[in-house]
């Protein structure tokens, strides 16, 4: 009997700590001392958010996901889009980039599904490995879609493109020193270091929670 409760004092004791540690890691965030621009990226699979709330939450800027390659357009990017303006947020678009359409294709779903508005952030080009996309073009064939997507996008928006590039991309397309546009690392707590030049923006968090939104949401820096 003694020893059993001691066992179950153990496993509460661990219980608690975990409970502990995983509400500290869905409300960290990086210093705002370092870094004192920081807001979120959302999709669909965030649901519907409230935009007001998620303002009070100290966020500064906000990216919806509006398409990714040639054909998907995400659901909610016309409720986020005007929800994030509404709520008096600095907000941008961002389009998934793939291996498996090409990029005058995934250009055209952008500029049909994002509006025009001079005061928009700089859009975002997602470079990262889909599942569902086998194909793993030649380098020069890969960075050289990827300067056609972005010479469209800009021309749409007026602003040169940020690209979201994740570490196993970046290992295979070398994306950082060859495209000289401001670039945006993913790396969940610690700063990132993968690319070949300083980056503008850092992912920090994939498992934030904050009020006005279901579940976790990716938290975002601005490098100082």
């Amino acid at each position: 009997m003694q020893r059993g409760l001691i066992w179950a004092g153990f496993v509460l004791s661990l219980a608690a700590a975990g409970g502990a540690m995983w509400q500290y890691a869905t409300s960290w965030t990086p210093s705002r001392e370092t870094y004192a621009v920081q807001g979120i990226d959302v999709a669909e699979g965030n649901g519907a958010i409230d935009w007001a709330m998620v303002r009070a939450r100290d966020v500064d800027f906000a990216y919806a996901r509006a398409t990714r390659g040639a054909e998907a357009r995400d659901a909610r990017f016309a409720a986020n889009w005007a929800g994030i303006a509404e709520a008096g947020i600095r907000r941008g678009a961002i389009h998934v980039f793939s291996l498996c359409s090409a990029a005058t294709a995934q250009a055209g779903a952008f500029v049909a599904t994002v509006p025009r508005d001079p005061e928009a952030l700089p859009a975002v080009i997602d470079l990262s490995f889909d599942e569902a996309c086998p194909a793993r073009p030649a380098r020069d064939v890969v960075l050289e879609e990827i300067r056609r997507l972005a010479a469209v996008i800009e021309t749409h928006s007026g602003k040169p493109a940020i690209l979201r590039v994740t570490p196993e991309f970046e290992a295979q397309y070398e994306v950082s020193g060859a495209i000289t546009r401001p670039l945006w690392a993913s790396r969940i707590f610690l700063a990132p270091d993968y690319f070949a030049r300083p980056w503008t923006m850092w992912q920090s968090s994939t498992i934030r929670r904050i009020e006005g939104i279901d579940g976790p949401v990716n938290w975002n820096v601005v490098a100082p």
